[in-house]
């Protein structure tokens, strides 16, 4: 079964993770990267757009992959090719745009704000009491 880490960030810039697993993931198997889906698979009111994502080894999804599978991807710039100069080209493993079982980490974007949840405030730690008078 599906299991995803899904990382979510709003307009804003603040961003969530959150668990996924088995039926709360399988409305997202076989979506592309750009493709919106519904927020309340994620418990949020709205839309999410997929961005991007990694397989459990750390391989990067590619928009212009297609599929799901590993393929060795001539690249000259982009996702997942940090250390390119100009004009020089490295050929490097990358997972399609399709979302599958494989995938570990999925990138969204929320069309909205992320709810705030108010930090708890601790009861102040209590003064020690001088034992001298």
């Amino acid at each position: 079964m599906a299991n995803f880490k899904l990382i979510i960030s709003d307009i804003k810039g603040k961003s969530v993770s959150k668990e996924l697993k088995d039926s709360d993931a399988s409305p997202l198997l076989g979506l592309q990267i750009g493709n919106e889906t519904d927020a309340s698979v994620a418990g949020l009111t709205g839309k999410l757009r997929i961005t991007g994502g990694s397989d459990k080894s750390g391989v990067p999804m590619r928009s212009d992959v297609h599929g799901a599978a590993r393929k060795r991807v001539l690249l000259s710039r982009g996702v997942g090719l940090q250390d390119a100069e100009s004009g020089q080209r490295k050929r490097k493993l990358m997972r399609g745009n399709t979302i599958s079982e494989e995938i570990y980490q999925l990138n969204c974007k929320f069309d909205g704000q992320l709810p705030v949840d108010a930090p708890t405030k601790e009861a102040p730690a209590e003064k020690p009491k001088d034992t001298k008078e």
